[in-house]
């Protein structure tokens, strides 16, 4: 019995040494967690305030993109509404014009001159095939294989063709420049204003305008690969309307 008593009572001793280093560890362990814990709190903080910013600068750089785009939109749509003031002119002068007892040569001339330069500088869309068109007709007006009042009626037609031009979407196969040569590649195109491209060998991207010089440039970025993929597939399958985000390749504004 006694012996039983003296292991209790050393064992409550040792309870009653030890406890307090037990505790004291334990208070150094909570301290160290919870500076840890205060540690990462004012990590996620200093995250949240830079993630603030870079949205801030993502949101300001939208918005000078969204203006860019407005304006070059709005350029396009007075271009286009000069062309229709020109074509309204031409249309006036030919009903103005008798055939009868006026030449229609230097009104030809000059309707064939603003119609291929019209071409040229408009969207880099089969511009080789439109303009043989055009030197057709003129060589069989020059060797009287047709009429002036046919050859009138002919450019009339390339006049109207080149207007659909400027709001007709789809996708087409057609001759591109890429590293100096020449590659068939299936193009979208988006009226006047943005023509992209897909090749056999997987190169995607867009035309650019540089000094009233159009250059086809590749895209290497993954997402906006993906953006204009999706473009050809909504095409492939004649879906023409839709919300589609892609990026900026419109071709008016001069210089890039």
């Amino acid at each position: 019995m006694k012996k039983q008593i003296r292991t209790f009572i050393v064992l409550t001793l040792s309870l009653l040494l030890f406890s307090p280093i037990a505790t004291r560890a334990d208070d150094k362990e909570m301290v160290a967690s919870i500076m840890n814990l205060r540690a990462d709190v004012e990590a996620l903080y200093t995250k949240i305030d830079e993630n603030k910013e870079n949205y801030k600068a993502q949101m300001k750089s939208l918005a000078l993109q969204v203006a860019d785009s407005e304006a070059q939109i709005n350029r396009v749509e007075t271009a286009i509404k000069l062309a229709d003031l020109d074509l309204q002119k031409i249309q006036i002068k030919i009903a103005n014009t008798s055939t009868e007892n006026v030449e229609l040569r230097p009104l030809l001339k000059k309707a064939f001159y603003m119609l291929e330069e019209n071409i040229r500088e408009g969207i880099p869309f089969k511009i080789n095939e439109r303009l043989s068109a055009l030197d057709k007709i003129k060589k069989d007006l020059a060797q009287n294989l047709i009429t002036e009042e046919k050859a009138l009626a002919l450019l009339w037609a390339g006049y109207e063709d080149n207007t659909r031009l400027t709001s007709e979407i789809g996708l087409f196969k057609q001759k591109i420049v890429l590293g100096g040569q020449d590659v068939l590649a299936t193009v979208a195109k988006i009226g006047s204003v943005m023509l992209y491209f897909s090749t056999p060998d997987n190169r995607v991207g867009y035309v650019l305008k540089n000094k009233n010089i159009y250059i086809y440039k590749t895209i290497d970025d993954r997402d906006e690969k993906k953006l204009i993929l999706t473009l050809f597939e909504a095409l492939k399958k004649q879906i023409r309307t839709g919300y589609f985000t892609l990026p900026n390749a419109l071709l008016t504004g001069g210089s890039r």
